[in-house]
């Protein structure tokens, strides 16, 4: 073979495999940063739907605590809020949540507390449902964030 075919064809050859690597570069970038927005969508809209979940279950709470009439409007939004949470939610997520809306319903057959029982259980910290709901969430931020990257 001649010399100026083997150059010609080594240059064509670098060209096509430099065009490629820029293509490949691009498409690689493209789709992590399309991920990459996906997360963080996924990651608002958990957000919210948590922080809506805990506005309406601690409604729901404290109704409870003090009545023994169901507040069936909030335990529906509850609900609502509930089915959202395991179509977009982990399986710990979910638990925590149900093991809550659980708690809200057995404290509607409680006697009714009076104010001085509340501040009794906001010292003792078992008016506190949140603990293991925030843990789950938290573990399931992280994860959120560890496929990120």
């Amino acid at each position: 073979m001649n010399a100026s075919v083997i150059s010609a064809l080594a240059a064509l050859a670098g060209t096509a495999v430099g065009g490629l690597t820029s293509v490949v570069a691009n498409w690689l970038t493209h789709r992590l940063q399309v991920r990459a927005q996906w997360l963080q969508h996924e990651k608002n809209q958990r957000q919210i739907l948590y922080r809506d979940f805990i506005e309406e279950a601690s409604k729901c709470y404290i109704d409870a605590l003090q009545h023994d009439e169901a507040d069936i409007a909030g335990l529906v939004g509850l609900y609502a809020k509930l089915g959202r949470m395991r179509v977009l939610s982990s399986k710990p997520v979910v638990h925590s949540a149900e093991s809550i809306v659980r708690k809200i319903l057995d404290a509607y057959l409680e006697p009714d507390k009076t104010f001085v029982e509340l501040r009794e259980m906001a010292i003792q910290g078992t008016i506190d449902l949140w603990h293991d709901f925030a843990r789950a969430c938290r573990e399931e931020f992280e994860d959120l964030q560890a496929r990120q990257l």
